[in-house]
């Protein structure tokens, strides 16, 4: 009989039903062809999905999962139908699928409350994967694979597939009654007596639910093309498919491409006729179920729009990428993962005594030199071990880098980087960025006008690396909301009657310039960037990249340059290839190193020493060390370990760990001053330091010495008085290079003296004691005054030497200790006067009777400088 003889249940009239129905022969023919693929097909001997059909009972699922490729080699001409016509196939596979059922295990077929099974098929392996942007009308029906990034997920919700409804005035039952992607009561009530057209009940008992999840998601960036935006599609989940994605995810799915109504099309057109005729809110096209349908909505044309009906999700393996941060996996899961001579490299590399330096030299190959970067960026992809104590607090594993640099020292490379190594990788620009953007929005669902949570960059990023370049162009309240995801690794959310707590364990890799464009040696780090003090110390490495002109370096940087652009991947030779890199770090990221007792007492000394020179203020222009780098020391250690898979944690690993944090802002150790190498003003410019002092972005180099870090750190401000760079070159005044020589090199009866080399510990102590005996003759004065106005302090350098030495008298025992103290405190003097500013010279003294030759600068008057305090660090 034609549609239009039957009713809305699809049945025939009671007095057509013993006419024949039309076949869909194409369907059948499927159908059966089908069931005997399922049935015959054999794998090594094995009958596959019988097999598999077994392990559905066992495992209580109803989703058998088919090969595409199996059906190809198997049966050509039905795995071209299912192509072509899958959205009208799939009853009619699902039939097969439950016959299949029947012969191996036909007690499945029921449940507990012996009401029949839903059983469904997912394709999977159909090889040809399409773009977003290349889904047309073309496609409807057919079967097909996308793959795009997870944006948004929603919640689970029960979605009516086949509704059964009661008429309100006859009680007829009508069952069967298929749901479009929206509310839909029958038209007309099934009896013919009854007129009824719109007063119906969902009877919820004899009714159809399926579990019902839409995700959006967002094409790839490598598939966007020039100029244009990123394209993005809702997929339909149902039954065993939900819950298999969440946002940030690189997914592939597996469906048809279906056409639904735009429910918030349908919106807009029901409010424009509600308000002409000015029903209010009681005629809005709602019953109690859902919308009644176009009548009810007052328009003629329903906007309608694609979206993507899925039965298969995949994790999108098409790249390549090996996720290397499972925190879920086993050592023997990712080993059963591996074969047989994948398993025996990874053995070679973990043997290899020299794997630290070859796995540093295998990151970012493009970029040359910057080894320091590159193990920081190394043992942030191993990372620490995660651990939760007894209360459930949980402590962060994950090592958080910030690199600082001038512009053009491959800064944006690395992090480049680092999102094609690490497959849940997020890369976002610091200005472009807001606070939402960065962790997460509350937004509004077009469809349901239901406030849901979409994911920012650190949800997306979760189990992965976040990357942020320009961090130090971020508005500051947009820094403050990341203040919790880069310690506790959560998001908290209250707004819009959502309160939630999202996860955000992620690693941050920051790259951020100095303020003025380019690092000024002269200033600390926290004066070079543009970042508060509870950032800076949420990073466990800072690294400072210079960019100085040497001509060797600037040669080989050239070379490499060069023989990139020229041969290409031909250039570039590291010793692991990308693959093995991350089947590496996937297998170490599995262990859980112990701390030996040896390294505890390594890491307690060392971080011992950080806290009492940070208690002497000698880091107080950084910032104070806390308990963060403490754990910033045990997680780097830990990333030690795992990458020479070692169980334990050893002390060689420690001090590795200090090594590089000692190369950060957490630079607390000053190299001893060497004073009196150079002629000029008395305590020369040779510093010392850690070896590759250019590299680890402390305040002082070889050229300037440890000078130019006393001067930054807490000398008076220049505009006061002359400049406290230390370049000799730059200073003017009375008080430059001829007096001070005078004193550096008196006493002694030489010009010329070996130099003298003291900590700046020693250094800073000293000083201190000078200016406290110049402030205690500055009370005296003012207490013998009759004038209100305070004294100078103003002292012959004579007399403040011969105070000290009177203070040290007993620790002097011979002529000789006390000839090198006089010229030790001499020096200290002159580099007080010269290079810190501390001290001015002025006014030169008469001189004294039966006074030695070349000691004509003892009678200087010296006053302490005006707008220097004495606690403030050197």
């Amino acid at each position: 009989p034609a549609r239009g003889a039957m009713d809305v249940g699809g049945r025939a009239p009671p007095q057509q039903q013993a006419q024949p129905q039309e076949q869909d022969e194409l369907a059948v023919q499927a159908k059966e062809e089908f069931l005997r693929f399922l049935q015959s097909f054999t794998q090594n001997d094995i009958a596959a999905y019988v097999r598999q059909i077994m392990d559905m009972r066992t495992q209580e699922t109803t989703t058998l999962y088919v090969d595409f490729e199996h059906v190809r080699q198997d049966a050509l001409p039905l795995s071209r139908s299912i192509e072509s016509h899958y959205y009208r196939l799939e009853p009619y596979l699902r039939e097969a699928v439950r016959e299949a059922v029947a012969e191996v295990a036909a007690d499945y077929l029921t449940d507990d409350k012996e009401q029949a099974r839903d059983f469904h098929v997912a394709f999977y392996n159909l090889g040809l994967v399409h773009s977003i942007r290349s889904l047309h009308t073309d496609k409807i029906g057919q079967l097909l694979s996308i793959r795009g990034t997870v944006v948004r997920t929603s919640a689970v919700h029960p979605e009516l597939i086949s509704g059964t409804f009661s008429c309100d005035d006859c009680q007829q039952v009508i069952s069967n009654q298929e749901q479009q992607f929206k509310y839909t009561e029958p038209l007309k009530c099934s009896n013919p007596a009854c007129q009824n057209t719109h007063a119906f009940k969902l009877v919820l008992e004899q009714s159809k639910f399926v579990d019902f999840q839409k995700v959006r998601i967002q094409e790839p960036s490598e598939e966007i093309p020039s100029g244009s935006m990123p394209r993005s599609i809702d997929i339909i989940l149902r039954h065993e498919a939900v819950e298999k994605t969440k946002a940030g995810e690189k997914t592939l799915f597996t469906g048809t491409l279906i056409v639904i109504p735009d429910i918030s099309q349908l919106g807009a057109g029901r409010g424009v006729q509600v308000n002409s005729q000015g029903h209010g809110r009681l005629n809005e096209g709602y019953s109690q179920e859902g919308i009644t349908g176009l009548r009810a909505l007052g328009v003629r044309d329903m906007t309608y729009k694609l979206a993507f009906l899925a039965h298969m999700v995949q994790p999108n393996s098409t790249s390549g990428q090996i996720n290397v941060r499972d925190e879920h996996a086993t050592t023997g899961d990712v080993i059963g993962e591996f074969g047989q001579e994948e398993r025996i490299q990874i053995l070679e590399m973990k043997r290899d005594h020299n794997v630290y330096q070859k796995l540093t030299d295998s990151i970012a190959p493009t970029v040359f030199g910057h080894d320091e970067v590159k193990r920081g960026i190394l043992l942030m992809l191993f990372g620490g071990v995660h651990k939760d104590t007894k209360d459930g607090i949980s402590i962060r594993g994950d090592i958080n880098v910030c690199i600082v640099g001038d512009p053009s020292t491959s800064k944006s490379q690395f992090l480049k980087y680092v999102v094609d190594f690490v497959p849940r990788a997020v890369y976002t620009s610091g200005k472009s960025s807001s606070a939402a953007g960065l962790t997460a929005a509350v937004v509004k669902d077009e469809d349901s006008n239901e406030f849901f949570i979409e994911a920012g960059a650190l949800m997306l990023a979760d189990n992965g690396i976040c990357c942020i370049d320009e961090f130090d162009k971020m508005d500051l309240r947009d820094q403050v909301a990341i203040h919790e995801a880069m310690e506790q690794q959560t998001i908290s959310i209250t707004k819009a009657g959502i309160q939630a707590t999202l996860n955000a364990r992620t690693s941050i890799l920051a790259a951020a310039n100095p303020i003025h464009g380019r690092y000024d040696r002269s200033k600390s780090l926290k004066a070079n960037v543009a970042m508060s003090p509870p950032i800076m110390s949420r990073f466990d490495l800072f690294f400072v990249v210079v960019d100085e002109c040497n001509e060797m370096s600037d040669y080989n940087i050239a070379r490499h340059i060069t023989s990139v652009h020229r041969l290409r991947d031909e250039a570039l030779t590291p010793p692991y290839t990308t693959e093995q890199m991350q089947r590496y770090i996937r297998f170490a990221r599995t262990l859980r190193p112990v701390m030996t007792d040896r390294a505890k007492q390594v890491i307690v000394k060392e971080y011992r020493r950080l806290r009492q020179g940070d208690a002497s203020g000698l880091t107080k222009s950084s910032y104070r060390i806390t308990v963060r780098q403490l754990e910033s020391m045990i997680r780097l250690s830990e990333a030690l370990a795992r990458l020479h898979c070692d169980d334990e944690i050893k002390e060689k690993y420690v001090k590795e760990a200090c090594r590089l944090l000692r190369k950060s802002i957490i630079h607390v150790e000053q190299g001893d001053l060497v004073m009196g190498a150079e002629p000029g003003w008395g305590g020369g410019g040779g510093g010392g330091g850690d070896e590759g002092g250019d590299d680890d972005g402390s305040d002082r180099d070889g050229g300037r010495g440890a000078g130019g870090a006393a001067g930054a750190a807490g000398g008076p401000p220049s505009t006061s008085g002359p400049s406290s760079r230390g370049d000799e070159s730059d200073r003017d005044g009375p008080s430059s290079s001829a007096p001070a020589a005078a004193a550096a090199g008196a006493g002694t009866g030489k010009t010329a003296s070996k130099p003298v080399s003291i900590s700046f510990d020693k250094y800073r102590r000293l000083s201190n004691i000078l200016v406290h005996h110049m402030r205690q003759q500055e009370e005296s004065a003012t207490a013998e005054s009759d004038d209100s106005e305070p004294a100078a302090a103003v002292m012959r350098k004579r007399d403040l030497i011969s105070r000290y030495i009177g203070t040290q008298a007993d620790r002097l025992e011979t002529t000789q200790e006390l000839t090198d103290e006089v010229r030790m405190i001499r020096l200290v003097i002159g580099r007080l006067v010269a290079v810190d500013n501390v001290l001015l010279e002025v006014g030169d003294g008469e001189p004294q009777e039966g006074e030695e030759d070349g000691m004509e600068g003892d009678n200087k008057l010296l006053a302490v400088h005006p707008n220097y305090t004495s606690d403030e660090p050197l």
